[in-house]
């Protein structure tokens, strides 16, 4: 069965997150991703985090389905080769620092001269335009500047920052959108191609809903609330008798009625004031803590039992382990077995989303540096002995 992707080209010159993680989604269906490194020290996100016989596990996630090419692009050579790729690709991918392609003669003004059908997606942190466009720009300061890190945490203390580099990944997952648009539009355009200009503080910015209308119609500028979620009411995390917290979400008005019966509190079941979210949001504190003391007297898994019966939203807190044993991933195929290079076995996040037709696949573990150097530039017509000359002179 073809994949929805299938006879699309990428040619990925990102590193780390941003980039690179919008190619995986797309080699994940089908797209022929062609990633260049740089010689000998590679993509760095190679020695990120947890390193096994010096790379990273995180690799094996991130860069499955690619091929790797070594190439410096510092080079002459290195960039003319980039040139001939980008020939009868479909796709660039690139999160440098805006100007840099244009520095190697690599811009877009040039590139989509050779190859009118291309659709360039550039990842930064401030975009392509504006003021602050060339700045350095990370995942973390695009969180903070699109109004995330003002919300994380708890009231009165440090900010802190979501654990994982979720600025990075929105940014991903908004430059996959932007790209099958782009592909649309040159369906329909006669094979006219286009730039993809995501900026790192915009895709965070982009998920922070109702934050700037409450501003232009109150002046309120939200602040962080903890593990509560303001404005909406019951939804909380709530201390249990062993010490673990249950996630209740009693929200909905027949949800809530139903959650104020299971813990015997048909007063605030019924009082006419808190039939509807408004209401309840002007009594919180009071509901809250009717909650917090039905859970303080139970263990956590009392508290979802009884809830589960009551068929009212809740959970518990995940951490890695929970996740790793935890049956519904593994039905769903979220949890996939797989092997390094030296056959150490490994579990890899599955694929999503779920397309019922044409799901994603997993067709090759994530490459070694330079593992298809050889295989692709054979394949643009250049010979062995030129090959070894390069490598002689760092070009790859």
């Amino acid at each position: 069965m073809s994949l929805p992707l299938d006879g699309i080209k990428v040619v990925e010159m990102g590193q780390l997150i941003a980039g690179p993680f919008a190619a995986k989604i797309l080699a994940e269906f089908g797209a022929e991703v062609i990633k260049i490194e740089p010689p000998v020290t590679g993509d760095p996100l190679r020695k990120w985090r947890l390193l096994h016989n010096g790379t990273s596990v995180w690799w094996a996630a991130q860069s499955r389905n690619k091929q790797s090419v070594t190439l410096d692009l510092h080079q002459a050579e290195a960039r003319d080769v980039v040139m001939q790729l980008v020939k009868d690709a479909d796709i660039l991918i690139e999160n440098f620092r805006p100007g840099t392609l244009e520095k190697w003669g690599l811009g877009w003004d040039k590139l989509s001269a050779i190859n009118p059908g291309l659709v360039m997606l550039r990842v930064s942190g401030y975009g392509q335009s504006g003021p602050y466009r060339d700045l350095p720009g990370f995942g973390v300061i695009g969180e903070a500047m699109g109004g995330l890190r003002h919300l994380s945490g708890e009231p009165g203390r440090t900010p802190v920052r979501v654990g994982v580099s979720i600025g990075d990944s929105l940014s991903a997952l908004h430059g996959v959108i932007g790209v099958l648009l782009a592909l649309r539009h040159r369906e329909q355009n006669h094979g006219a191609g286009q730039q993809v200009d995501v900026a790192l503080y915009e895709s965070v910015f982009n998920m922070m809903e109702s934050l700037i209308p409450e501003h232009s119609v109150f002046g309120t500028v939200r602040e962080p609330a903890g593990s509560s979620l303001p404005g909406i009411a019951p939804t909380n995390a709530y201390r249990c008798q062993d010490g673990k917290y249950a996630l209740i979400a009693g929200n909905g008005d027949s949800i809530y009625k139903r959650l104020m019966e299971k813990i015997d509190r048909l007063d605030l079941a019924n009082e006419p004031e808190l039939q509807q979210n408004d209401g309840r949001v002007r009594h919180v504190a009071r509901i809250d803590a009717a909650i917090s003391t039905w859970t303080a007297e139970r263990s956590l898994d009392d508290v979802l039992a009884a809830l589960k019966d009551a068929n009212i939203p809740s959970g518990k807190i995940y951490d890695a382990a929970d996740i790793a044993s935890d049956p519904h991933y593994q039905a769903r195929g979220m949890l996939l077995p797989s092997e390094l290079d030296d056959g150490t076995p490994v579990t890899l996040p599955g694929i999503v989303p779920k397309l019922a037709a044409t799901p994603g696949q997993i067709r090759s573990r994530a490459p070694t540096l330079g593992q298809h150097t050889d295989s692709v530039l054979d394949g643009l017509g250049i010979s062995a002995q030129t090959r070894e000359q390069w490598r002689d002179r760092g070009i790859i």
